[in-house]
């Protein structure tokens, strides 16, 4: 009985070394790609050259020289189409700060957080002094508005896996519903198991 307990014991603590696992810290711009699937330098890379694309397009030029200012832009809803979960709205966070750091846009807060701030406006009528509410309707209103999807293909055989994500993208001029710019990037990965 004793024999079997200490064998018992042994038995666990050979388990828990084996189960235990090791954690390597990396720079969030230099993300490993362990298991193929979208993860947080796809949506970099891709926000990146995406918002650098559209720039880049005629629209831009051609607002700025109708209007004599930088268009104001709106990140709207991108969706995921995929085969996996992919967090749509850590996507959307890398388009708004690509277009900020360019300084060619004006970007306005959109969905959730545009009602919080509403909210707060509307609590500071209440609780604020005169001197320093913020009014309603002072809003910047937006020019365009970005949306579009995240798709993937997936062709698999065997122990190999090619996963092709595909993201499309329209600007949309929100006054007369013209798009004035498309865009798509991919990326294309090759599992082996």
């Amino acid at each position: 009985m004793r024999f079997l307990k200490l064998l018992t014991i042994v038995a666990l603590i050979l388990f828990t070394i084996s189960c235990a696992h090791k954690v390597t810290r990396v720079e969030s711009n230099e993300t490993p790609d362990i298991s193929g699937k979208w993860n947080n330098t796809d949506s970099r890379l891709t926000s990146d050259e995406m918002i650098s694309q559209s720039l880049s397009g005629a629209w831009l030029a051609n607002y700025m020289e109708a209007k004599g200012k930088k268009p104001v832009v709106i990140v709207g809803m991108v969706t995921n189409k995929s085969h996996e979960h992919i967090e749509a709205e850590t996507f959307m966070k890398d388009l708004e700060r690509s277009f900020i750091n360019t300084a060619k846009v004006g970007l306005v807060q959109s969905g959730k957080k545009r009602e919080e701030l509403r909210a707060e406006k509307g609590d500071q009528q209440n609780n604020a002094s005169v001197s320093t509410m913020k009014k309603f309707g002072l809003e910047n209103g937006a020019d365009f508005i970005l949306q579009g999807s995240i798709n993937s293909i997936v062709d698999a055989f065997k122990r190999n896996k090619t996963v092709t994500y595909q993201v499309n993208l329209e600007l949309t001029n929100i006054e007369t519903n013209e798009i004035v710019w498309i865009g798509d990037k991919k990326i294309s990965k090759v599992i082996k198991n």
